[in-house]
């Protein structure tokens, strides 16, 4: 069946080349500024016959490089090219509406048709964001105090990735037990305005605060008990080595003492050097014991020599 549209399309095609489809554009503009309505269909160049109407109302033609009003041409405050754009200057709200323009060739076939849909907007008023703290929770509010007739925008509240969009709205509320950054934006199609906010409320800590805190902490206990360890690494191995070093010190001495000699005196020694050594040396005392006393003889008595008497 689908085979079937496609050729039926396709044929229609080249029975009428030169109809084009009705094409329906969407313009926006904000009050005061210039607009430019082109033609898509439009040759390079210039047109030979082409009418612009707003809701069906004739404004300008042009036809054969000539342009005729149908309206006041101070009221319209518009002007035609030779290509068929339409331009519109200082646009107001009241220009907004449909407008069609039809382009007709030199021998009277229509070439295109097309509708644009216009739309003047007036740009945003500035929002206003404030926020309430009760017990643990964040009211947030976004407001727009001047809001004129039959205006649409879109009203947004943001906080990180959480987001609370209504349409045509003069408040928007959103609570949240997290404070932090909140943004208001108020936007339609030709303008956008923000107002961004940090919000605390005193007592509530934020759940990024709480986490960083605490990584902090556990950062700070992993590096002490790293430092401790590195620490006591490096004493016991200064101990280590102090053990060692005391080791070959002991074994350098023992081994000096074993290969020290007594010096040998020189071969040509001197007088005063021949004298000392031919003194000899001090024998060492050695402490004799006291003798048990000696018994005393015993003492005979003498007999008195008598003097001889002379014969």
């Amino acid at each position: 069946m689908n085979f079937r549209r496609i050729f039926l399309v396709k044929c229609l095609l080249l029975l009428f080349p030169s109809v084009k489809c009705s094409v329906t554009n969407w313009i926006y503009m904000a009050v005061n500024e210039s607009a430019l309505l082109s033609i898509a269909a439009a040759v390079p160049g210039s047109v030979y016959d082409a009418t612009w109407l707003r809701d069906r109302k004739k404004l300008l033609q042009i036809k054969d490089k000539k342009v005729k009003y149908y309206v006041n041409k101070d009221e319209c405050r518009c002007k035609i090219f030779l290509n068929g754009t339409l331009q519109i200057e200082q646009v107001v709200k009241e220009d907004s509406g449909k407008y069609t323009v039809t382009v007709y060739q030199r021998d009277g076939k229509l070439k295109a048709e097309e509708d644009t849909m216009f739309i003047v907007q007036e740009p945003v008023p500035q929002p206003i964001l404030s926020a309430e703290c009760t017990n643990k929770t964040v009211s947030v509010k976004c407001e727009v105090k001047q809001k004129t007739k039959d205006e649409t925008f879109i009203i947004e509240l943001i906080q990180d990735k959480s987001k609370k969009i209504q349409k045509n709205a003069t408040r928007l509320e959103l609570h949240t037990r997290y404070s932090g950054k909140f943004r208001c934006v108020l936007k339609n199609q030709v303008s956008e305005k923000m107002v961004e906010k940090v919000i605390k409320c005193s007592g509530q800590l934020d759940l990024y605060l709480i986490l960083s805190i605490t990584g902090g902490a556990v950062f700070f206990v992993i590096f002490m008990i790293l430092l401790i360890y590195c620490i006591r690494k490096k004493k016991a191995e200064r101990l280590e080595g102090d053990d060692a070093e005391r080791m070959m010190q002991a074994r350098q001495a023992d081994s000096e003492m074993a290969v020290r000699e007594l010096p040998q005196p020189p071969c040509n020694p001197t007088p005063k050097q021949l004298r000392v050594q031919q003194r000899p040396l001090p024998q060492p005392q050695v402490q004799q014991q006291p003798l048990p006393p000696r018994p005393r003889p015993r003492t005979q008595q003498r007999t008195p020599n008598h003097p001889r008497e002379r014969p």
